[in-house]
């Protein structure tokens, strides 16, 4: 798992994760005739050879198929699978995903898709499916609950650490102690009792905020998105609060539950204590982040930008530090070119889905020329392939809470907090102003 306290290890995973929803969508909508669409789902640790010959076996299985149309189509689907399996030595360590088949397109084409990924962390289920569509359930799985959440159990007879991601409970470490209980006898031995005793406990808990270090903190980064701390006596809320807790692991502490019992069945009941905070830790993060940037803009430092074409013009800057995308921005961006002149010669141009549904050519005002098409993607793919030669973070966002509604309506759903202020109006115009477009097409 990453460590949610790297920036860049952090703006890797969303990225892996927005593709990942890009190619779901885009899986979900193919349709196919017959049953041609192979999902393959190889978990790791499992062995190439044994999925080659489970092939085999289907391609043998599928010669018998009546419909000559459909025979074909399977069998070829088969063998464009086995072709890429030849490229594997061995099933990668995240485990590995193919899909392939023959689908029909909008105009009512028909269209090979052959596509094969490691996912971004472990998948552990074992599919192969032969359809008229592909399945992306286990896809989808792999998108809920990635963050790890570390958890402190502690009472009177021991601690326990464990991890929780998504369904999967792991205990790291679990150790039992023998605290001395309250001496009700008096005498001159009284506070002698009581000092050896507040002596263990103190011990206790030092004991405990050690390990915890051990446990949640590799790389000098904390390993988990956050930390829940439970127990049935004050223990936690003198660790919490004590100056031997790793300052990192308590500005990761998210909850502090009361539970009735220890060990493994106390690491059950604060999962279900605790699980609305979980749940709704991505959300907050998310409502943090855009936070800031309206702070940055309510407070008129100018190290902000907003909309296309002063976000781009601050990446090749180099200004922006974090990237702020909204994941269903809809912007082509189109590479152009003159094909009568030299070959660095090109314009870029960016275009919503209204003033590309117009657009079917590009003249330049200068020479006359119709432009030709070079390269045609989505803004939000470019920039996630393009991010880290800008030197930025990129943070990919919903419209799911108040704060991203109105930046996505607001101010375009893409922009960016930056370095360094910058004046936007001072700059000279974008390069997009040589071709013939009306200025309200511009962004």
């Amino acid at each position: 798992m990453a460590s949610v306290e790297n920036p860049e290890a952090e703006s890797d995973r969303n990225v892996e994760i927005w593709k990942i929803k890009k190619l779901i969508r885009s899986l979900e909508a193919a349709r196919g005739n017959g049953t041609s669409m192979i999902s393959l789902i190889i978990p790791p640790k499992d062995q190439i050879s044994r999925v080659s010959k489970m092939l085999a076996d289907e391609f043998g299985t599928a010669s018998n198929i009546k419909s000559r149309v459909n025979r074909l189509s399977v069998l070829g689907a088969i063998t464009s699978v086995q072709n890429r399996l030849k490229l594997y030595n061995k099933v990668p360590p995240n485990g590995l995903v193919v899909y392939c088949g023959t689908i029909v397109t909008n105009e009512g084409k028909e269209k090979k898709v052959n596509i094969d990924f490691e996912p971004f962390k472990p998948i552990n289920t074992s599919l192969y499916l032969c359809d008229n569509k592909f399945h992306t359930e286990a896809l989808t799985a792999l998108l809920e609950d990635d963050n790890k959440f570390g958890f402190i159990i502690m009472d009177g007879n021991g601690a326990l650490f464990g991890t929780l991601c998504g369904n999967t409970r792991d205990v790291l470490h679990k150790f039992t102690v023998d605290l001395p209980k309250k001496h009700g006898r008096g005498g001159q031995s009284a506070l002698r009792f009581a000092r050896l005793r507040m002596e263990k406990r103190h011990n206790y808990v030092r004991k405990v905020a050690e390990t915890a270090v051990q446990m949640f903190i590799s790389n000098d980064k904390v390993n988990v998105t956050g930390i829940v701390m439970a127990g049935s006596a004050d223990f936690k809320s003198e660790l919490s609060t004590s100056d031997m807790f790793d300052q990192r692991l308590q500005a990761k502490i998210l909850k502090i539950v009361d539970i009735s019992y220890g060990g493994e069945n106390g690491f059950n009941q604060a999962i279900e204590l605790s699980a609305e905070v979980l749940s709704n830790v991505k959300f907050i993060q998310e409502k943090k982040l855009i936070g800031k940037y309206f702070d940055e803009i309510s407070q008129d430092t100018g190290r902000f930008c907003f909309g296309v074409e002063d976000t781009i013009k601050a990446l090749e800057m180099g200004s922006v530090e974090t990237l702020i995308i909204w994941e269903n921005m809809d912007v082509q961006r189109v590479v152009l070119k003159n094909p009568e002149g030299s070959v660095d010669e090109v314009k870029v141009l960016l275009l919503n889905p209204e003033q590309e549904k117009d657009r079917s050519h590009f003249i330049d005002k200068e020479t006359g020329l119709e432009l030709e098409v070079v390269d045609k993607m989505s803004l939000i793919e470019w920039l996630a392939n393009k991010y880290k030669s800008f030197g930025a973070h990129l943070e990919i966002v919903t419209d799911r809470s108040q704060e991203g509604s109105q930046f996505c309506r607001g101010f375009g759903g893409i922009g960016g907090l930056l370095r360094y202020k910058v004046d936007f109006q001072s700059m000279e115009a974008d390069e997009l102003d040589d071709l013939e477009i009306d200025d309200d097409d511009l962004f």
